[in-house]
């Protein structure tokens, strides 16, 4: 065999013995509680706080979840379990790898996915529910995003809010810490002036509470009332109004005592 052979051989075991160390390095990764992360450091979320989570966005088959700061992947493998396409977006490699693996060893991998990316840089339009276990400051960060959503897409927090937008609903589960889920709906975009046959109404949003004013002729009547995604109710002058939005249009039905009738509104 010539010199230059046995060299090329060399290198070709020594490559192949490099390649199979960082394989085993890799499947040997453990992630710690507390360790630092690009954000924040990682604390697995509980398991039964995970489902409750899925539960409250009532995720199914149809859904794209995305799950921002994906860790060991729980999140993301749990929604698939249900039958959901997940992508956990996560800055740790080393967890990216975890994840896939974890995925995988569940048979999951064709709806489960992880990508290394960061957050704050991820196309978010896809998402009918989002997932998070950020800080406040983070999930402020996200919020201008988040609302920019199609109408109606669901984000659930473990335990941590969005400053000013309450939740439309939260539940605390029985155990020790990190035990709190929050459920927002992304709401449709109303403010701003509509007509429709009783009238002007002039609508003002802060995020999914809505008030105003009807104005039909000398009569002004005042609203409140609240938007759950793209479901629109308010009530003006004991009369319930209730609809949905799709862009410039509201359409729906107002109650008046035990009567009913269509209303339709445009901008």
């Amino acid at each position: 065999m010539s010199a230059w052979r046995s060299v090329r051989l060399l290198m070709l075991v020594v490559s192949a013995m490099a390649v199979c160390a960082q394989a085993q390095a890799d499947s040997d990764f453990k992630p710690t509680v507390g360790q630092v992360g690009k954000d924040v450091v990682w604390v697995p979320s509980p398991q039964a706080l995970v489902n409750r989570m899925l539960d409250m966005a009532k995720v199914t088959s149809q859904d794209f979840v995305m799950d921002l700061g994906s860790g060991d992947g729980r999140t993301v493998i749990s929604a698939a379990r249900r039958g959901a396409r997940a992508l956990g977006i996560e800055y740790n490699p080393d967890m990216v790898e975890l994840s896939r693996r974890n995925a995988a060893a569940e048979g999951l991998s064709d709806k489960a996915q992880f990508v290394q990316a960061d957050i704050f840089e991820t196309d978010l339009s896809r998402a009918s529910v989002i997932t998070l276990f950020l800080l406040p400051d983070l999930n402020l960060r996200l919020r201008p995003a988040i609302l920019s959503l199609k109408p109606g897409t669901r984000i659930v927090s473990n335990t941590f809010g969005m400053s000013a937008w309450e939740a439309d609903e939260t539940f605390a589960l029985d155990c020790n810490t990190y035990c709190t889920a929050h459920l927002w709906i992304v709401p449709a975009r109303v403010e701003g002036k509509w007509r429709l046959p009783q009238g002007e109404l002039t609508l003002k949003q802060a995020f999914q509470k809505i008030t105003g004013t009807l104005l039909n002729g000398a009569s002004e009547l005042s609203i409140e009332g609240r938007l759950r995604g793209d479901e629109i109710m308010f009530v003006a002058g004991g009369v319930e109004y209730r609809g949905r939005v799709s862009g410039n249009t509201i359409e729906g039905m107002l109650r008046t005592g035990g009567a009913a009738s269509a209303w339709a509104a445009r901008r």
